[in-house]
């Protein structure tokens, strides 16, 4: 956990220096396990944890918001929630969302992860919430995959749904571009996937490719899938675009036919 903060730090350094307004991290940003067991021993909560604490005061002394994902205990001793924290730019815990969707996979021959053997599902959709960037949404991971809750959080005012990740490099190549795109197209909304990358212990890879893409499916910035120093993108948000779109082309869903989301 102090190796990922200081480069945590860095990540910190760089977007002060290119002007962000805010900074987005990946999911897991505090650590990745080798195992389930392992993932449980090494939680704490975050009034104990130096990852938080370290990035609290970051935020405090730059003045710079930053959204991170992170483990904390779960109500379950045996497991933990899998978290993204929004930590204003006065280093204060301002939101909270569990990831709702578990990734559990369990192909022949090979291999088998099973994120729900440690990790506790969460039960609601967190609405939007306001910053200087307009309303963000927050998603996790696997939640990727499920186009109901983004159209839900579109439908609740955001502007901007996140999908902090860890994707795995085989579902990575296949998937992480195509379903980030359909999620800002379908929602008309800005998409901003902050990504792990490369390899975490002798289990687990990261795919990368951290990605900012606009409401009208443009890619924004695409990191890449290097992983030898942390790097940011960065975008503007672009209201003005984000209203004409949906003016334009306005998404009226038939509720009379189907249930709304």
């Amino acid at each position: 956990m102090a190796h990922n903060l200081r480069q945590c730090r860095v990540l910190v350094k760089k977007a002060v220096n290119a002007g962000a307004k805010a900074l987005f991290l990946p999911e897991a940003s505090d650590y990745i396990g080798i195992s389930g067991a392992e993932t449980v021993k090494l939680v704490k909560s975050v009034h104990d944890s130096e990852f938080v604490l370290g990035l609290q005061e970051e935020a405090r002394r730059e003045k710079l918001p930053i959204h991170v994902g992170v483990h904390e205990p779960g109500l379950d001793v045996s497991k933990v929630k899998n978290t993204v924290l929004w930590i204003d730019e006065k280093g204060e815990i301002a939101h909270r969302y569990q990831k709702i969707h578990l990734f559990d996979v369990d192909i022949k021959d090979g291999p088998v992860l099973k994120e729900s053997n440690c990790v506790e599902k969460g039960m609601k959709i967190v609405p939007p919430f306001t910053t200087s960037l307009g309303k963000v949404a927050s998603t996790i991971c696997f939640d990727l995959r499920f186009p109901e809750i983004g159209i839900a959080l579109k439908r609740l005012g955001a502007d901007i749904i996140t999908y902090p990740s860890a994707f795995t490099v085989p579902t990575g190549k296949a998937h992480w571009e195509i379903l980030l795109r359909a999620r800002a197209i379908e929602t008309q909304s800005y998409v901003i996937a902050a990504a792990q990358v490369g390899k975490h212990n002798e289990k687990r890879v990261s795919y990368g490719h951290s990605m900012i893409i606009d409401p009208w499916g443009a890619i924004l910035a695409d990191v890449g899938g290097i992983d030898d120093e942390p790097e940011i993108a960065t975008a503007t948000i672009d209201h003005d675009l984000l209203r004409k779109i949906r003016m334009e082309m306005p998404l009226l869903r038939r509720t009379d036919v189907y249930p709304e989301i």
